[in-house]
């Protein structure tokens, strides 16, 4: 087939027509996670399609994370939710791709995450106060601990993300903090509990403590600018192990 200007035009096949459909009713909560598909019998008919053209739709599905397949007489296929990281390992392919430096990746959290920090001292409930108390408290426990504090710190970063409400900014910073964590933990087992270590892990907490009483007090820029600086001291920290300098150094 071709447009009025000559353009082909590329006919969908029957599975990613029926693809798409299910894909809606996964996107629209009609069918819900863990639920199981009709049997392939009532799709086929339901959609008018072979068997092989119905396998086909599972297989683009499948690949998209959003359903999983089980073989096997008590097999068939089960909805999963659409999942942040499976974008974020494509990123990750992506920006290996088009030779992405650690710096590059650091510098886009920084423009996405700081900005976090102030919607979430205009907009924080209660609860959302009591999150972050309870975060900061977890986090003093594991002081002497680098690799579970590491963790309750970067799960911190995510926290403040995820409370500033935007869903757009909580994806995106998802796909970056999927190569973050991967360089936090190979920080780790190269520093983990030296004086630098330490003073750097004790640092990142008290600006944690301090992000927490301006969200309380509800001070948008003095968040903002701290948390901006806070994450810039961290990529410094980060970016002085000189054998990585690329996503691809990391990823690959």
């Amino acid at each position: 087939m071709t447009s009025e200007v000559g353009t082909r035009v590329r006919v969908p096949k029957m599975a990613e027509l029926v693809a798409a459909q299910l894909r809606r009713k996964i996107i629209r909560g009609e069918l819900s996670e863990g639920d199981a598909l009709p049997a392939e019998a009532a799709l086929m008919a339901e959609f008018a399609v072979s068997r092989p053209t119905l396998r086909e739709a599972f297989r683009v599905l499948e690949a998209e994370s959003l359903i999983s397949i089980r073989r096997g007489a008590r097999g068939g296929a089960r909805v999963q939710p659409p999942e942040g990281n499976v974008a974020a390992k494509y990123a990750g392919l992506v920006l290996e791709y088009r030779g992405a430096t650690l710096q590059d990746v650091y510098d886009a959290r920084t423009v996405m995450e700081a900005p976090c920090a102030a919607l979430l001292a205009d907009r924080r409930t209660d609860e959302d106060l009591e999150r972050l108390r309870d975060a900061v408290a977890e986090a003093e426990l594991l002081m002497d601990d680098p690799s579970a504090f590491i963790r309750a710190h970067m799960e911190f970063h995510a926290l403040v993300v995820e409370l500033a409400g935007n869903q757009t900014l909580t994806v995106l910073n998802g796909m970056v903090r999927h190569i973050i964590d991967l360089a936090n933990w190979s920080h780790v087992d190269l520093d983990a509990g030296t004086p630098e270590n330490v003073r750097a892990n004790r640092r990142g907490f008290r600006a944690h403590v301090k992000l927490v009483e301006l969200v309380a007090a509800r001070q948008g820029e003095a968040a903002e600018r701290l948390w901006r600086l806070h994450l810039e001291e961290a990529e410094d920290y980060l970016l002085r192990n000189k054998s990585m300098t690329t996503v691809l150094d990391l990823l690959g």
